[in-house]
């Protein structure tokens, strides 16, 4: 562990850092409610730094967000979990100065460049904010006063107001921050604040992608995940609830429901027509999944899927799909093509895991020549051959479902 009393072993002036001012976007035009949406950022980024070695503070005060370290900690581990917390836009490394008059703020400022500045032949700008109108200084003068001491202090250094190499803000509050760098943050909104929906996450690599993305408007994401033993294996299980672990690190902990569904597509392929295999399953998938969504205050199911990446995702397939289900399927990668979707899953870490050769039970029962363009009539008309028993083996998926609370 790298704390803040020890020099760091690569970034220059870490060491110096005491907290962190947490920048965020879209939360700031929330009028009225911005308040419920940033106590969920508080609550979003409590939960990613109780994974990092160290204590920390996290406040909320005058429109501002700050994780302030209580002991040692460190650096590259904090902001690298703060990444991971949507709605916040950037991550500001601070240093805490104490209101013991202008000239010992200059000296401590000339002190920060230094150290995270080793080189000093760049050029500036101070931005000053005076939170604390009581403060002796105008902003203006604060900017004038302290880019002559810098001026001074560092003779290679130069003033450029439009696009200086180092923007050095200083927020006069009830303390003094210093802050100069912003590492940008994953955007979007806190999750919790855009209700909870449904993910059908398989083992490919679509399914934690479409979850991560719409987790990233707010939405707090559960899973159900349809298991086929034996035709998959406890590896292939084990695959998505590694995948779910994974995710779980943007959206928080993940409620997984793991549906046996061995016993429903041995029915649908010894009762349907074998082109029509994969429809028909996934309808059954869909009305299992949204019964679970719906018993679980759910508003909706999400999927991974994209316009006529496989058979079962053309735009009639699709239409075949969607006619089961009475609550919204969110689609966010409907309109990406796979490579667009391979550098969301890269970016995110899920690739590696997506990749490994387990078989999941779609692709076990695939058939050889499966309809792209599917006739409602005609699907609905094969499901009748299903009457028998498939009511009663949708109610024993569903009361069997197995549920894994997945966290990091």
């Amino acid at each position: 562990m790298r704390s803040r009393e020890s020099p760091p072993g690569g970034r220059k002036g870490v060491w110096m850092f005491t907290a962190f001012l947490i920048k965020y976007a879209e939360i700031g035009v929330k009028g009225r409610n911005r308040y419920i949406f940033e106590d969920a950022l508080v609550q979003q980024i409590k939960y990613a730094v109780r994974r990092c070695e160290g204590e920390f503070k996290v406040t909320r005060t005058q429109g501002r967000i700050y994780v302030e370290a209580v002991s040692g900690f460190d650096f590259d581990e904090i902001v690298d979990n703060l990444k991971t917390v949507f709605g916040i836009s950037g991550i500001c490394p601070v240093v805490y100065v104490r209101d013991e008059g202008f000239e010992k703020l200059g000296e401590e400022i000339i002190r920060y460049v230094g150290e995270v500045y080793p080189e000093t032949d760049k050029s500036f700008k101070v931005n000053a904010r005076r939170a604390r109108k009581n403060y002796p200084l105008t902003s203006m003068e604060i900017n004038s006063g302290i880019g002559s001491i810098l001026l001074d202090a560092y003779p290679a250094m130069k003033v450029d107001v439009h696009k200086p190499d180092i923007l050095l803000n200083i927020e006069i509050r009830e303390k003094i921050y210093i802050y100069s760098e912003t590492i940008p943050g994953p955007g979007g909104m806190p999750v919790g604040t855009g209700g909870k929906a449904m993910l059908l996450l398989s083992g490919g690599i679509d399914s934690p992608v479409a979850g991560y993305m719409i987790a990233k408007r707010g939405v707090k994401i559960d899973a159900v995940y349809f298991h086929a033993p034996p035709y998959t294996s406890e590896r292939a299980k084990q695959k998505v609830v590694d995948l779910a672990r994974i995710i779980s690190r943007y959206t928080g902990p993940v409620y997984l429901h793991v549906i046996n569904f061995t016993d429903i597509q041995l029915y649908i392929y010894d009762k349907c027509p074998h082109e029509e295999l994969t429809i028909i399953m996934r309808r059954y998938m869909m009305r299992i999944a949204e019964r679970i969504a719906k018993e679980t205050e759910c508003l909706g199911l999400i999927t991974g899927e994209s316009i006529g990446q496989v058979a079962s995702q053309t735009m009639h397939s699709l239409a075949a799909t969607n006619e089961v289900c009475t609550m919204p399927v969110y689609r966010p990668l409907i309109g990406f093509d796979k490579m667009e979707i391979v550098d969301i899953s890269e970016k995110i870490n899920t690739y590696e895991t997506s990749i490994q050769p387990f078989e999941d039970c779609c692709t076990i029962f695939v058939a050889k020549h499966p309809v792209t363009k599917p006739n409602l009539n005609i699907i609905r008309r094969h499901e009748e051959n299903l009457q028998e028993k498939i009511e009663e083996m949708v109610d024993t998926a569903v009361r069997t479902a197995e549920l894994i609370i997945v966290h990091q």
